[in-house]
């Protein structure tokens, strides 16, 4: 089902449609608004030239969260090789070390 959300973005009114939740949408359209904003005050810009830097701004973000997430995925899946390793030696173990005599 589509919602139909209307947002406000750099005092301008949109209305987004999507199948996410209103709130989902909200909350993306603040954050675009925020990094809008955050531009403009800190420019002597246009609306549109402002729009497109937070634009160029919010895909480096999203960029260097990417890479974040794949460096994280790389070190899990170390871990995990190193945790089969370690099972597979103490498995190796167990199966060639004496047991010890009970009393």
């Amino acid at each position: 089902m589509k919602n139909r959300v209307t947002v406000t973005i750099a005092g301008q009114e949109y209305t987004l449609v999507g199948t996410e939740e209103a709130s989902y949408t909200e909350k993306v359209a603040a954050h675009v608004d925020a990094k809008v904003e955050e531009v403009l005050s800190g420019a002597h810009v246009s609306l549109v030239d402002g729009a497109i830097l937070a634009a160029v701004n919010i895909a480096d973000e999203y960029f260097k969260e990417v890479e974040a997430a794949e460096n994280l995925r790389r070190q899990l899946k170390d871990q995990t090789a190193w945790c089969s390793l370690t099972k597979e030696t103490a498995t190796w173990l167990v199966s060639v070390l004496p047991k010890p005599s009970t009393p």
